[in-house]
């Protein structure tokens, strides 16, 4: 049985920082791009970051240059480096896992698993 667990979702000023991460299981990782995206309040959810086995990453524009993707294999886990955050940011982040094509993808239905979401809230 596939699971993606997040975890270190929380309250944070404006400007300020925090660390997601995911732990999986049940699934071949190496197999697997990660992917982190977010879901604000009466919205759509929406790609933050992505990244493959190798370390290959993108990112939406809107965190470029705020947020950092990793990954450590050997734990099975992917984490979410955020900083200057904004009230924008505010929203439940979801850890989502794409099997391996060759390229990273934002689509959200190319995702084959999902964890549950943990919340993120930046308050001006």
């Amino acid at each position: 049985q596939v699971q993606l667990v997040e975890s270190g979702g929380g309250l944070a000023q404006a400007g300020g920082s925090l660390r997601l991460s995911c732990a999986a299981s049940g699934l071949a990782f190496r197999n697997y791009a990660m992917g982190w995206f977010r879901q604000g309040p009466g919205k759509e959810r929406e790609f933050v970051a992505a990244i493959s086995w190798s370390g290959r990453t993108t990112y939406a524009d809107s965190v470029k240059g705020r947020f950092t993707i990793s990954r450590d294999n050997a734990k099975n886990t992917v984490y979410l480096e955020m900083n200057s955050l904004k009230s924008d940011d505010t929203a439940v982040y979801y850890c989502g896992a794409d099997r391996w094509v060759g390229v990273l993808r934002v689509g959200a239905s190319y995702y084959e698993y999902w964890g549950r979401g943990t919340q993120v809230t930046a308050s001006s």
